[in-house]
């Protein structure tokens, strides 16, 4: 009994938790791009310039693959692209003050990498606009699968 729970609601869940971690991510490059709720990180309520290197684009990158991976859209390589720029900003960020995230103020940046990675291998889940432009994309594939199997 308790599988057949889990089991239907892993889609949903796998679908909520991609998009919380897009919007949050989104959020923290506006922040830093537009000094929106508190500003960026160390400038008490300030801006990184657009075109300053690592923060600006750091920051360019949250908004727009945070938004993608909120969204389900191109969602594997979103969080892909998401992950590797919070495993940057920790390992040439963080880690010079210390190996362990507790010690080194990382921890949000280690989360964020590792749950990144965690939505590009598993997907977007059944909420996603990659499902929705994939159903719409190939209907008569599905069909004809079904078939398929009718027929065997």
């Amino acid at each position: 009994m308790l599988d057949s729970l889990v089991a239907k609601t892993v889609g949903p869940v796998l679908s909520l938790v991609r998009i919380v971690l897009g919007v949050l991510f989104a959020c923290h490059g506006a922040a830093s791009l537009f000094g929106v709720w508190g500003g960026a990180a160390g400038t008490h309520g300030g801006t990184v310039p657009f075109d300053s290197w690592p923060d600006g684009w750091a920051a360019v990158i949250e908004i727009v693959c945070g938004g993608l991976v909120a969204l389900g859209l191109f969602t594997r390589l979103a969080a892909l692209v998401c992950s590797g720029s919070m495993a940057y900003a920790y390992f040439v960020v963080h880690l010079a003050a210390g190996l362990l995230p507790i010690e080194n103020d990382g921890e949000p940046a280690a989360l964020y990498a590792w749950a990144f990675l965690l939505v590009a291998a598993l997907g977007s889940g059944p909420w996603a606009l990659d499902r929705l432009l994939a159903i719409e994309r190939a209907p008569q594939a599905g069909a004809l699968e079904r078939q398929a199997t009718v027929d065997a």
